[in-house]
């Protein structure tokens, strides 16, 4: 009986010791122990990180990158980037603050502003699938095609009243539900859908297929052309529904408004997992990626360190992820 237990044990130690190595072979661990570790030193070294007004802040502030990071995973892991999502935020926002302050209802505003940000989607996707140009050229184009619309819509002035829904614009992007921040919210209900699609539905499927192998998933059936316009579709979305929640927040709008948010999307993408090869990324990944982006940042503020640091900060750590990514694909093919 007792040589029955003992090798009972044994197994179990052996299951344990399994399931603790292959959670530590995921870089989304590593990173989340990051994140939980740095919060829990700036609460030790700050009297306002773990205030309650600061935690309000953070979780809405790394909410807007986290969203797009979603969509910014699913192009990453289908083998392409999307260098125009900065400029499809201010697109989409200016989009729905110039119908509403001529008068439009939010329930005009808001359609029309992701209609905006689903054409410029489908613009990407449909050069990139059936044009056949590189990603980065596309995207690079739409970055500076999508800002200049967006100055031409506004005239390039800031806009700061939305006419009779306007308080509903701001508490939609700027309030709170039981406590917590309506784009956290947000964050959270789209991260679980866009884990469940990854995971659980062909087109999640699909989209890691393509992009670990594109001949290898056309020679399946897969209809690559139109699940790349999707994709580029859904990062845009993602982005034009960040657009709308940041001009809610921020009470106004100008045309910077997204300038250079692209670096910090693909930062929160790759470090959350995401393989610039293509064919790996996670929903969580993003998530996690996006807080700990938002972390540093809040850290060299309460710090005292200057903001112009930051970048530093968020370009070394891609270059770590990625190392860390293709040390560890290294050693599991030796």
């Amino acid at each position: 009986m007792s040589q029955t237990n003992s090798i009972t044990d044994v197994i179990d130690q052996s299951e344990h010791r399994g399931a603790l190595s292959r959670l530590a072979s995921h870089q989304t661990f590593w990173v989340f122990m990051a994140a939980l570790l740095a919060c829990l030193a700036l609460s030790m070294l700050t009297d306002t990180f773990a205030s309650e007004r600061n935690l309000f802040n953070v979780s809405r502030n790394f909410a807007f990158v986290g969203i797009i990071a979603l969509g910014m995973t699913a192009v990453i892991a289908s083998g392409g980037i999307d260098l125009s999502v900065g400029s499809t935020v201010v697109l989409s926002a200016m989009t729905v603050a110039v119908l509403m302050s001529s008068g439009m209802p939010i329930w005009v505003g808001i359609p029309a502003a992701l209609l905006v940000s689903v054409g410029v989607g489908l613009v990407n996707g449909a050069l990139i699938a059936y044009a056949g140009m590189p990603p980065f050229v596309v995207t690079l184009g739409m970055l500076s095609v999508a800002r200049s619309l967006a100055m031409v819509l506004s005239n390039n002035k800031m806009i700061y009243e939305f006419g009779p829904d306007h308080a509903v614009l701001l508490g939609l992007g700027g309030g709170s539900t039981f406590g917590l921040p309506n784009p956290l919210i947000v964050l959270a209900a789209l991260a679980v859908l866009t884990g469940f699609l990854f995971k659980w539905t062909r087109w999640g499927q699909h989209i890691f297929a393509m992009g670990g192998n594109e001949q290898a998933a056309k020679l399946t059936g897969i209809a690559v052309r139109q699940l790349k316009v999707s994709v580029y579709v859904f990062s845009a979305v993602t982005a034009g529904l960040t657009g709308i929640l940041e001009v809610g927040w921020l009470g106004g709008v100008t045309t910077n408004l997204g300038q250079a948010m692209e670096l910090s999307v693909i930062a929160a993408a790759v470090i959350g997992g995401a393989n610039l090869a293509g064919g790996v990324g996670t929903a969580f990944g993003a998530v996690v990626g996006a807080l700990l982006i938002e972390v540093i940042r809040n850290s060299l503020i309460l710090l005292g360190i200057s903001t112009f640091w930051q970048g530093a900060f968020v370009g070394s750590f891609i270059v770590i992820a990625v190392a860390f990514d293709r040390f560890r694909n290294a050693r599991s093919s030796d």
